[in-house]
């Protein structure tokens, strides 16, 4: 039985073409540490360059899946080295004796200057994710907190004209000196390249980039990294995860169908990989009506709440829709600083709060 399971493995991965090498990913020897459980689990490692196409990793994983039997499917890429090539075909039981010794896979790197690490995510584009990034970093800061903002979303980089800086950090003794603007140390992709550069990055690239900015930039002693995610459940959210401990995800959507649907997956994700989901921010949950002062929801209603109680975790926060909000994201003046007292910088200060309360920080 586990051989034939194991001989299915192989077949499925062999109608995985790579355009580089002209054949499928297995004869390519761009698998390696293929290792299953008797329960159905797979777990292997995906050799892949900034030459090859990002989706192989998506092919593999799906040609996996759909094979009878198969529960879960583990890819872990990696670029290869000199060094890295692959070896033999052994295809291991996990708990039974393998043919040759399979390397574990590389634990995540604990920095304990950076804090709680908190990633800001979304399943789609467009819910607000940056902002509440942003607002959520500079209200920790006006508590007393010392906070750094890390922008992950390298295809997007919108954290420089949010936060109102933006110009080539310094270096010092090999490393990168963060900007700081409202209290918070910030390190962006949109620092390094030009404003009209599109960054055409294959997984690989990502993966370097994130553990360049987590080890590599002088952020001192922190006691949150707010992590701005790139919209979806792709390179950047795993590259994050397998690079260092994250203390939870918060999941932003708005009330809308569209929205909440695709902020499931985002859920899903981090709760595939061992990441604590905090909660639901909902955005642009109702606009106030500047005639009588009613809430009308422009975006549907009760989407954030519903997505909350499907997973059994917190609604953070209900975010109005607010035109300032906008225009401080456009002249880099965060809403929790232009307008403490508007409604959208309470509802973000209280987020600030939660968050802080979920890490067992005091609020101030």
């Amino acid at each position: 039985m586990a051989e034939s399971f194991h001989a299915r493995i192989q077949s499925a991965l062999m109608q995985v073409h790579s355009p580089r090498h002209g054949t499928d990913v297995y004869t390519a020897e761009l698998t390696r540490d293929i290792a299953t459980t008797k329960s159905g689990k797979v777990r292997l490692t995906l050799l892949l360059t900034p030459a090859d196409e990002p989706s192989l990793a998506r092919d593999v994983r799906q040609a996996l899946e759909r094979l009878e039997g198969v529960t879960e499917v583990f890819v872990t890429v990696k670029d290869p080295t000199p060094q890295g090539a692959p070896g033999g075909r052994a295809l291991p039981v996990m708990n039974e004796p393998a043919a040759r010794p399979v390397p574990q896979p590389q634990q995540p790197k604990h920095y304990p200057n950076l804090g709680r690490v908190i990633a800001v995510s979304s399943g789609k584009g467009g819910v607000g994710k940056s902002t509440v990034a942003t607002n959520l970093a500079a209200a920790l800061a006006a508590r007393g907190m010392r906070v750094g903002l890390m922008d992950a979303d390298v295809y997007g980089p919108n954290i420089p004209r949010m936060m109102g800086v933006n110009e080539p950090p310094p270096v010092i003794n090999e490393k990168i000196i963060p900007l700081e603007a409202h209290g918070v140390k910030i390190m962006s992709l949109g620092f390094l390249i030009d404003r009209d550069q599109p960054a055409i990055w294959r997984g690989p690239i990502v993966m370097k980039i994130v553990n360049q900015f987590l080890g590599d930039v002088a952020w001192g002693q922190l006691d949150f990294l707010i992590v701005d995610m790139p919209p979806g459940t792709g390179d950047a959210q795993l590259s994050l995860v397998q690079a260092t401990p994250v203390h939870g995800a918060v999941i932003v959507t708005t009330p809308q169908e569209v929205a909440v649907g695709d902020a499931l997956r985002g859920v899903k994700m981090f709760e595939r990989v061992n990441v604590p989901v905090l909660g639901v921010v909902e955005n642009m949950s109702w606009l106030e009506c500047p005639h009588c002062g009613k809430p009308m929801a422009i975006f549907g209603e009760g989407g954030g709440e519903r997505l909350a109680t499907e997973c059994g975790i917190p609604l953070l926060a209900q975010i109005p829709l607010h035109p300032p909000v906008r225009q401080g994201g456009d002249t880099g003046q965060p809403i929790v600083v232009a307008d403490r007292a508007s409604s959208a910088a309470k509802a973000l200060d209280d987020l600030a709060i939660r968050i802080m309360e979920s890490a067992q920080v005091a609020a101030v």
